[in-house]
């Protein structure tokens, strides 16, 4: 570390807690909205270190805000803990078990990634207090990112109304500001209706929900030639009607995922998405009921945002792996491909290195590499407030994300030194945001700009409510 920050002590104050909070989460995977017990580890440690606390936000019951601090800005710090299905395994090895036979595991670093905000704030909290800086800080613990848009929903509600700038991070194998490029995405369910019949003896009677689906890939596949070349369209059939060949199946459900990366190609990818399920129901003589599932808009940067977390990552230098992390580290990447080990680099620009189990290193700001995108509902918020991502290196570089190895990494000490680290990074940029009204005002002013060009859709329409699961008995 090249300087040093108060804030940086406070963060590691309070990092054994949070390390804590890291690795229970990890042990609890539960998916989208189903987070009940992560949610609780979550609300008890906000107690815990003296927030004021509000539970159901927005009418989520997995989502949760702590807030400290008096007057002053609004800074948001957001944090996630959600899993993802059929990733359990053993933590610490290099090679796959799982844990539990077709259990759920923190593939994407979501343990981490909570924690590491909730750090964060902690510390914020911690500094307004003994610097007298007026301010609030808030933790934003947020369940489904993956596929479920929960942020989306939270946007909508409003809860992000009085939030002045909005900081968050994720796990990679990389130190570096996010690109702030991501794929409008949503996600939406074609669920078709027809009429039963024997197969055999009066087909003429059927009308087939299957067929239907069929021929609706058929034109989304045509389709494809005529979007932008950014877009993506996948699907997943959830019903198939059963598994009878001699009945005409008179039910058939299939999801859509349609992406753009602009929030308004996606809307218009949509539309005519819809129009080939009603020409396949046409063809067929069967219904079709449309229903969206989730949906995220684009990521939108925020030069201003961008250009502070990289001071403050420029400042606090590169996560202080040891001997013991590179060897486990080089463990990981003996089981991946060529292609995996390069992509990273291929992303920033830089020319792949032989013998470079961990990045030790902040890549610089706006690196000139490949684009390779997802989408995520951060984007939601973007939209909402100025807001900045940075990436911290927890992992191998070259694991793919949503990988068994990801599970793996999750508790190891690389992976706790690495969300620290991201916590630091996070407090060090609010902190100079509370500290120069002037630098939050210039980042207010570009993205109110950005929004009096283009403004804000909610890519989720009125009356769809979150895809909520009941709490457990017990939990």
């Amino acid at each position: 570390m090249r300087n040093e920050s108060a804030i940086w002590g406070l963060v590691e104050a309070h990092g054994p807690d949070l390390i804590g909070l890291s690795d229970r989460v990890w042990a609890l995977p539960e998916t989208l909205y189903n987070e009940y017990r992560s949610c609780a580890e979550h609300t008890a440690m906000l107690r815990d270190k003296g927030f004021r606390v509000t539970e159901n936000v927005a009418g989520i019951p997995t989502a949760v805000m702590g807030e400290a601090g008096a007057g002053g800005p609004v800074i948001a710090i957001l944090g996630e803990y959600d899993a993802l299905p059929g990733l359990s395994q053993v933590a610490g090895i290099d090679y796959p078990e799982e844990l539990e036979p077709g259990g759920h595991g923190h593939g994407c670093g979501h343990n981490l990634l909570g924690s590491a905000a909730l750090l964060a704030a902690t510390a914020l909290k911690d500094w307004l207090a003994e610097t007298g800086t007026p301010g609030r800080v808030r933790y934003y613990g947020c369940p489904a990112e993956e596929g479920g848009a929960a942020k989306t929903f939270m946007v909508r509600a409003g809860v992000f109304a009085d939030v002045d700038a909005a900081i968050t991070w994720h796990p990679d194998c990389m130190t570096r500001v996010d690109d702030a490029l991501s794929l409008a995405n949503t996600r939406m369910d074609f669920a078709f209706t027809g009429r039963a019949a024997h197969a055999a003896a009066s087909p003429h009677l059927g009308r087939s929900a299957l067929d239907a689906v069929e021929l609706m890939s058929v034109g989304v596949n045509y389709l494809r030639e005529h979007v932008p070349q950014d877009a993506r369209i996948h699907y997943a059939y959830l019903e198939a009607g059963g598994t009878a060949p001699n009945v005409v199946q008179a039910r058939a459900r299939v999801r859509y995922s349609i992406r753009a990366l602009r929030l308004a190609d996606m809307m218009a990818i949509v539309e005519r998405v819809k129009d080939v399920a009603r020409g396949a129901a046409l063809m067929t003589g069967t219904g079709v009921e449309m229903t969206v599932f989730s949906a995220v808009s684009n990521m939108l940067g925020n030069g201003a945002m961008e250009r502070t977390m990289q001071s403050a990552l420029d400042e606090l230098g590169g996560v202080p792996f040891d001997a013991a992390d590179r060897a486990y580290a080089a463990r990981i990447q003996a089981t991946l491909s060529e292609a995996d080990l390069t992509q990273p680099y291929r992303r920033v620009g830089m020319a792949p290195r032989r013998d470079e189990p961990l990045c030790d290193y902040v890549v610089g700001l706006y690196p000139k590499g490949e684009v390779m995108i997802g989408s995520t509902d951060v984007a939601d918020v973007s939209w909402a407030v100025p807001l900045v991502q940075v990436l911290a290196a927890t992992h191998a570089i070259g694991t793919p994300a949503h990988s068994w190895q990801i599970t793996a990494q999750g508790k190891a000490p690389a992976a706790h030194k690495g969300m620290v680290h991201a916590a630091k990074a996070m407090a060090r940029c609010a902190e100079k945001l509370f500290g120069d009204r002037a630098l939050l005002a210039e980042a207010q002013a570009e993205h109110a700009a950005r929004m009096a060009r283009e403004p804000y859709v909610c890519p989720i329409p009125e009356g769809v409510e979150p895809p909520l699961v009941p709490r457990p008995t017990g939990i």
